[in-house]
Order: C-alpha cells, then sequence, then structure tokens
C-alpha cells in the first residue's frame, strides 16, 4: 500500500545538495548552517565526482545535524545520463579515489575541448577564467556556462546550454563512457548506498529494473522535478523492487530551483539508508 505524501510539518532530511566543491553556490560550511537555520535533521553532501567537501562539512555539522557523507555520479547507458547517488561511502577507499582523480581529469580535457570548439564558432572564452570560477571544485559545463554568459556570448546560462553546451549543442561533448553498473560498483565496494538520482517523470521502468538487477539499492522519490503523480510511481515502483525510497531538493544555491529543505522528505526515510549502510542511527 502507498503511503500519503509526508506531512511538511514533520521531521524533514534534504539527502541531495551540492557546493562549492563541485557546482553549488554554497561552501560545505555554509551550506551546512543554512540546513541548521532551516531545521533540517539530517543533510546529505552530495557533489557531482567528488567527496572533497565532506570534513569541512562533517566539522560544521558537529552534533547539531546528522551529516549523510554522499556523492553523485555521472553516468550513461544506451544514449541516456544517469545520476547514482553513493550515500556513506567511505572517501578514503583506495579504488574510489582513483576513480574520482579519473574524473577530475576527464572534466578538464572535456572542458578544454568544448572551449576549443567555441573558439571555433567564433564564442572564445578564457578556460583559465572557467578554472578559476570553478576554483577548488571539479570544473564542468556550468562553468563554462557562466563564463560564456559573461562574455556576452549568451544572455544566461540556459541559452549557453541550449545553443552550446548541452546534448544538441554546437560545442557539446560527450563524456568518456562510465556505465551506472560501474558506478554502482564503485559505490558498493566504497561501503555506500547507490540510488538512483532524479529519474524523472518520463523514464520507462525497466531501466529502474535493469539498474536494481545490477544492484542498485534506492531511487530518489521526492525531487523538484517529480510531481505527485511520479512520486506516486515511484513509491509504488520502489516497493515492488525492493529499493529504498530518498529524495532532496537538489540544491545548488538560492535563487537557483528549490530552496533547501523545501522539498518535505520524511525523516523516516533516514533509518532504512542507514541500515542498509550499517550505520546505526
Amino acid at each position: 500500500m502507498l503511503r500519503p505524501p509526508p506531512a511538511s510539518g514533520g521531521p524533514r532530511v534534504d539527502l541531495h545538495a551540492h557546493t562549492t566543491y563541485s557546482d553549488g553556490i554554497l561552501s560545505p560550511a555554509a551550506l551546512v548552517r543554512l540546513a541548521i537555520e532551516k531545521g533540517l535533521a539530517a543533510l546529505a553532501v552530495t557533489d557531482h565526482d567528488t567527496t572533497e567537501g565532506l570534513p569541512e562539512a562533517r566539522d560544521a555539522a558537529g552534533s547539531d545535524l546528522v551529516l549523510v557523507p554522499g556523492i553523485e555520479i555521472s553516468t550513461s547507458l544506451g544514449g541516456l545520463d544517469h545520476h547514482i547517488l553513493g550515500y556513506y561511502i567511505d572517501p578514503a577507499n583506495e579504488a574510489l579515489k582513483g576513480r574520482l582523480a579519473q574524473f577530475r581529469s576527464e572534466r578538464l580535457d572535456r572542458v578544454r575541448e568544448m572551449a576549443a570548439r567555441l573558439s571555433r564558432l567564433g564564442a572564445e572564452v578564457d578556460v583559465e577564467e572557467v578554472l578559476n570560477l570553478a576554483g577548488h571544485g571539479v570544473v564542468g559545463r556550468p562553468h563554462l556556462a557562466q563564463v560564456l554568459v559573461r562574455s556576452g556570448h549568451a544572455e544566461d546560462v540556459d541559452e549557453a546550454f541550449r545553443r552550446f553546451l548541452g546534448l544538441k549543442g554546437t560545442a557539446y561533448v560527450a563524456r568518456p563512457a562510465f556505465r551506472p553498473d560501474e558506478a554502482i560498483a564503485l559505490i558498493r565496494d566504497a561501503g555506500g548506498v547507490s540510488v538512483l538520482a532524479h529519474p524523472g517523470p518520463g523514464l520507462v521502468d525497466s531501466v529502474v529494473e535493469s539498474l536494481a538487477a545490477d544492484g542498485l539499492r534506492g531511487i530518489e522519490v521526492w525531487h523538484p522535478q517529480h510531481g505527485p503523480v511520479a512520486v506516486r510511481r515511484y513509491q509504488a515502483l520502489a516497493e515492488r523492487l525492493s529499493l529504498l525510497e530518498t529524495g532532496g531538493s537538489d540544491y545548488h544555491g538560492p535563487g537557483r530551483s528549490m530552496d533547501l529543505g523545501d522539498l518535505a522528505v520524511p525523516f523516516r526515510v533516514l533509518a532504512p539508508l542507514q541500515r542498509a549502510a550499517g550505520i546505526r542511527g
């Protein structure tokens, strides 16, 4: 039987948020402070392809907030992008550290190639400016998009992606292939729990079924892209496939989509996630 939507007044968690170590606006410490101000019971820091912001977030959380160490790994299969969240991973795991170093190198190569394509299209950008914008975080298309806007080649980030950097953009460069089953295995071997991020309202059930057969442990039921129909659908799918339910705002910073903690993800999802990771809550 499907459970009713979580009550907005109960304890809430946000298990999907980004910092300056990937494409977020807030530092890990600032993100944690905001979560505490918002009265969240738990927060997961899930930067793209990096765990480098976790120590700062953990120090800031102290005993005031349950801090869930996480990551969001980008994968592709059959021409579709799938993002796999990993919760309670061990950042010191050698295989994980090695693969994340490779991701960082691949991201840099990709940005340089897209910059070269932009130059040939007459939309030249300064790669060093892109890298400075990324700072200590992993560099990616959002940073390149911001420099395109600064340079006057696009009105806003949405146009930069639509014209140049998106899947059909004229300067788009595909990432080196990394399959979802590889991400699932990487997360498992690092002691973590793998969850399919923001499947969206249109993903066919067979994709989730295939990922579950590969060892996927959960699915993001609550997400800003998911209306009530999608939430109920993924709750039913999670129950049928014995997958954990998680959710989060996918927070990147003020004024960018939903605010941190504004999605009413119930506290009850935390305990099963911790049990799956062998964590005593």
